[in-house]
């Protein structure tokens, strides 16, 4: 898995997700979503009982874990490998012996001071995102001078922080935020300048997936549903999988999976007339 870009397929335990809150709230319907996703060729399935869309409310530790602990644990023993979307340690520390191998944490440990010691102690691989404020707040918080320097100084931080708490930063797994304290142009300007979250050497993770400002290239008829923006999230992973990012994070696995592979052909095709 470790030479192309890997599908993370989403796995929303919410009544609340802004693309499919609701559907997948039953554990036999979310068991059922994740074998799909697998099937369809989603290398890591992500597990998350609290949505982070703009305006959501917090969700406490205890009903996050009776969401999705049995869910990952089914999952693990079948052979998956599971991650955990999750901002709390108490969760973060509970999945990972349910089973989990990655932490998907979209504040980077700021909603939660305890997840630097929980990531250090248990050696998973941590997804550090990018975030201002709260889901609540992060609307209102989308201002910058220079989004690439600033997101990728406020990322260094984090990452100074949490190799101060211990963890490695071979665990970690660095995540622009796009959508989070961004608008539209913010996110188009992240993408365009990728070779600087490059630099820093870290494996990164893009979450494209039906975000609203995918909305401004489809047509406005259909682009209001969350679930007419999947061909958009599929060309961004198109583009992605040409730079060999680490990972994609992605509602539907087919379509993202099929771009990788269109992608893994065009590069070898390139490499045979290279000789």
């Amino acid at each position: 898995m470790a030479g192309r870009t890997l599908v993370m397929g989403i796995v929303n335990v919410t009544p609340d997700s802004f693309s499919d809150g609701g559907r997948w709230l039953a554990p036999e319907a979310a068991l059922a979503h994740a074998h799909r996703l697998a099937h369809d060729g989603a290398d890591i399935l992500d597990v998350g009982g609290e949505s982070t869309r703009p305006g959501a409310r917090r969700v406490d530790a205890a009903t996050e874990c009776d969401r999705v602990l049995g869910i990952i644990r089914e999952l693990a023993l079948e052979g998956h490998t599971v991650s955990v979307d999750t901002v709390n340690a108490v969760t973060a520390h509970a999945a990972v012996a349910a089973g989990a191998a990655i932490v998907n944490d979209v504040s980077g440990g700021l909603a939660d001071p305890d997840m630097g010691r929980v990531i250090a102690e248990t050696g998973v691989p941590y997804v550090v995102q990018h975030w201002r404020g709260t889901p609540e707040t992060m609307a209102g918080l989308a201002t910058y001078g220079d989004v690439v320097t600033e997101v990728i100084a406020e990322l260094r931080q984090r990452l100074d922080e949490l190799v101060a708490a211990g963890v490695g930063p071979e665990q970690v797994i660095l995540d622009p935020g796009l959508g989070f304290a961004k608008d539209a142009a913010h996110n188009w300007r992240i993408l365009a300048h990728l070779e600087a979250f490059e630099a820093l050497g870290l494996r990164l993770l893009v979450g494209a997936s039906r975000k609203r400002f995918l909305a401004d290239v489809v047509p406005p008829e259909v682009s209001r549903s969350p679930g007419e923006r999947d061909h958009a999230t599929a060309a961004v992973t198109a583009l992605l999988a040409r730079r060999r990012i680490w990972g994609v994070r992605v509602h539907e696995a087919r379509p993202s999976r099929d771009a990788i592979r269109v992608a893994e052909a065009w590069r070898a095709a390139e490499e045979v007339r290279r000789g």
